[in-house]
């Protein structure tokens, strides 16, 4: 009985000192940057201009620079990280299964610094070439504007979209591993093809497969050195695919060093901050998502694949 008092001790003390690491990031964030909030106060968030002579300072184009580098690279990475872990968990020779789960996590353990260079040497001057040729009724548009660079938000959404593939379908896979054999039995038993039981294995997944989905949405948002090195560091709200933009990331790690200013300084913390609490925000968003669909799919979880795979 002792024994069983001491672990719950141990692990609720485990539990309480993570809480208590978040909130002290948080709270020296706060007082690091105090000068800082106390001179824009919200007006920092709403702000364009970063000016550091001046004095100067708005977060709102990294904020949108990030923000739009990592839905962007959400929205390439998502179908292929899927389509790996599909093919892998349900589809792949024995043979071939084992060479490709290594090559995925091999790729996620690639340090962020090597994607850097490979996006400068490879993907920018690709990139260049295929914003070169793009037809001159598309370039009128907001979207494809601009010279052709190499460097700007496409880049960086393409090398964000290759970093995140390998955490999405590593977990996404393993989510599709626990789904149980009688799942897809029981869709062969109602006379479904091999496509209707891989959508009966996802649909009883798709809890998981959300969660793996926004763990590489949270990767991409906080990334740095990659997305510093190609997407032209340039602090200006854009539509543009071809435009140099900034990230809340970029921007910290390229004018930390030269804030030798006491209210320069103050600003780049605060956006830490922002960056922090947007942060904070996705991952309580998408756990919200997650206990909705997981009450939802709960009670009646075989009956609704059943159906699912009927229709």
């Amino acid at each position: 009985m002792r024994s069983e008092l001491l672990f719950r001790v141990a692990i609720g003390a485990c539990a309480v000192l993570l809480v208590a690491l978040v909130a002290a990031i948080g709270l020296e964030l706060v007082r690091e940057s105090s000068l800082s909030i106390q001179t824009f106060g919200l007006r920092f968030w709403l702000t364009k201009t970063w000016d550091p002579v001046a004095g100067e300072f708005g977060a709102l184009p990294f904020i949108w620079g990030t923000l739009y580098s990592s839905v962007l690279a959400l929205l390439i990475s998502t179908p292929i990280a899927l389509g790996i872990a599909i093919f892998i968990s349900e589809l792949c020779p024995a043979w071939l299964r084992t060479p490709l789960v290594f090559l995925t996590e091999l790729l996620a353990a690639i340090p962020s610094i090597v994607y850097g260079l490979w996006a400068i040497f490879v993907l920018v001057p690709a990139v260049r070439q295929l914003e070169a040729s793009t037809p001159a009724v598309l370039r009128a548009l907001p979207l494809f504007s601009g010279p052709p660079l190499g460097v700007g938000m496409l880049a960086a959404a393409l090398v964000l979209a290759v970093m995140v593939i390998p955490f999405t379908s590593a977990v996404a896979r393993e989510v599709l591993k626990t789904v149980p054999v009688v799942q897809r039995e029981a869709a062969y038993a109602l006379g479904a093809t091999r496509f209707e039981a891989i959508r009966s294995a996802i649909f009883f997944a798709r809890t998981g497969i959300v969660g793996a989905i926004m763990l590489g949405f949270g990767r991409a948002l906080g990334e740095t050195m990659a997305v510093t090195m190609v997407i032209g560091n340039n602090p200006q709200i854009s539509a543009s695919l071809f435009a140099p933009q900034y990230t809340m990331a970029a921007v910290i790690a390229n004018e930390f060093t030269e804030a030798t200013d006491e209210l320069y300084l103050n600003a780049l913390v605060e956006i830490g901050l922002v960056l922090f609490i947007i942060t904070l925000i996705v991952n309580a968003g998408s756990r919200v998502l997650i206990w909705a669909m997981s009450r939802s799919v709960a009670p009646a979880a075989p009956r609704q694949a059943a159906a699912a795979t009927a229709a």
